[in-house]
């Protein structure tokens, strides 16, 4: 349990959420082909992104149902004349079971011969997409070439999977989280992390177009509603950042602070997976939990951190959150429901909203 938390051993947690469905343009013309929205007064909405979100939404998703997961855009990208959204699509395969755990990314056991034929002809072939997996992004840049929106494609693989948990996409306009290095000038997410490995001295992080879009109807919606809203342990600048530079996104935050919980993604001044540790160097953060939770601040009103970072709970309390001690790697999918089970216990502990 968390520590200091015997208080909570025993409690039961039940589920009374209730849905309203609103049609088409009901929510500021947020689609166009009579597609339903459906905004669901749930017990969690989840910030999630990168390899470490999935990990947790899966634990919270084999437990209740009614959990809604607001999407990081900024990692998508063309690659190949086809629209590939990473952080969505690991969600749709891990809450589908059919994820690759041991890579983070794609279908396990999937195939790479139209890959290796690419490089084969000549072509660039340093971003990984299975046989398989391009099945979903065929699909989706087909369905955005018809009209379609992110958020309605989205939902269409959704259903496609029968996963009850609702998946949204932060904002259907595209945002592109650019990393400035020294030596390589600009460069999208995903050509310093794959295709150079993260190697490159990182001085600067943007997102393209952030300032200049609106956030997902549904995804404030989803805020609004539920019980509680958790920042996955993702990376906090790649993963979360660009969600978080949603202007009308980070006020819905703002305005429900009371009822936003974060897990950190750093033990001991090291990320439990990924760059962050990179990142946050690069715009001046401290590379630790303190750190995460001052980037926080002023949306998270509950930290929760490792035991190992005991040291820094006084510092975090400054900062007008509480904090919560628990062992947060999620190593087995035991521990995956572990974390999930005393989340949910802190949600009803303390009745959010």
């Amino acid at each position: 349990m968390f520590k200091q938390t015997s208080q909570w051993e025993g409690l039961s947690y039940t589920s009374n959420s209730s849905s309203i469905v609103y049609e088409g343009s009901a929510v500021g013309g947020y689609n166009k082909n009579a597609y339903l929205l459906q905004c669901y007064l749930t017990i969690i909405t989840v910030l999630a992104g990168g390899t470490g979100s999935i990990k947790l939404v899966r634990g919270l998703a084999a437990m209740e149902k009614d959990i809604s997961v607001i999407c990081n855009v900024g990692d998508n990208i063309w690659i190949h004349n086809l629209y590939v959204c990473p952080d969505i699509d690991t969600i749709i395969y891990g809450l589908a079971n059919i994820l690759d755990q041991k890579r983070g990314w794609g279908i396990k056991g999937d195939s790479f011969h139209c890959l290796a034929q690419l490089k084969k002809i000549g072509a660039s072939a340093w971003f990984g997409l299975g046989d398989r997996d391009l099945a979903m992004h065929l699909l989706r840049t087909s369905m955005l070439k018809e009209g379609k929106s992110l958020s309605e494609i989205t939902n269409f693989f959704r259903d496609c999977y029968s996963i009850s948990a609702q998946i949204i996409p932060a904002t259907d306009r595209e945002v592109m989280t650019t990393i400035v290095t020294s030596t390589l000038g600009e460069l999208h997410l995903q050509e310093f992390w794959v295709r150079h490995k993260g190697r490159p001295k990182v001085t600067g992080v943007r997102y393209e177009n952030a300032s200049s879009v609106t956030a997902n109807p549904a995804a404030l919606d989803a805020i609004e509603r539920c019980h509680a809203v958790v920042i996955a342990p993702a990376n906090p600048v790649s993963s979360i950042g660009p969600m978080i530079a949603l202007t009308d996104l980070r006020k819905a935050l703002v305005r429900n602070r009371d009822k936003v919980i974060a897990i950190s993604p750093l033990i001991g001044g090291k990320a439990v997976s990924g760059p962050a540790v990179k990142y946050m160097k690069a715009l001046g953060l401290q590379a630790s939990s303190f750190g995460v939770a001052k980037y926080y601040h002023d949306f998270v009103s509950k930290f929760i951190i490792s035991k190992g970072d005991h040291r820094m709970k006084l510092q975090i309390e400054t900062l007008d959150m509480q904090v919560y001690e628990t062992n947060i790697t999620m190593k087995t999918k035991r521990d995956e429901l572990s974390l999930s089970r005393r989340l949910l216990r802190l949600v009803e502990k303390n009745k959010i909203k």
